[in-house]
């Protein structure tokens, strides 16, 4: 069962699509949305929709990570094919969907599910996510909440 609102935020360490190790804690606003695989449709469409809202993301002060099962080298390779500039983390052992208690599908995929995580914990939980519009949609929750501002 996946994480819970209010439930604290576990941090983790994985590998972006440079091999470089990115430890999270949660304290400053972040997305965090699990995805089934790199270079799938859906997959796609809520990446180039999360990279297409990052200036707005960033002005708000909210980080945005991407997370599925695939390796480095499978990051790298849809980071450049779609021209993506936040960071994709790599859970070949599925340590990370563990830690959030994103399910497994019997093929081995995570299940799409995206978090809205500060100060150390979930503010929101976001399961059987449409691709399609997600990505505007959880910032505009997030600027509905209060949890974070434009600046004017």
């Amino acid at each position: 069962m996946a994480l819970d609102a209010g439930d604290d935020a576990p941090t983790v360490t994985a590998p972006n699509q440079d091999g470089e190790d990115v430890t999270l804690s949660f304290e400053s606003p972040t997305v965090l949305y699990f995805y089934p695989k790199d270079d799938t449709p859906g997959c796609t469409v809520e990446a180039n929709q999360f990279q297409r809202e990052l200036e707005t993301y960033r002005e708000a002060g909210v980080d945005v990570y991407g997370v599925s099962i695939d390796d480095v080298d499978s990051h790298r390779a849809f980071c450049d094919s779609e021209g993506l500039e936040f960071d994709l983390l790599a859970d070949p052992d599925a340590e990370i969907a563990d830690a959030f208690g994103v399910e497994l599908r019997d093929s081995g995929v995570t299940t799409r599910t995206t978090f809205l995580l500060a100060d150390g914990e979930v503010k929101a939980v976001y399961e059987g996510v449409d691709p399609d519009g997600h990505a505007r949609e959880v910032l505009l929750d997030a600027l509905e909440d209060g949890l974070v501002t434009l600046p004017e």
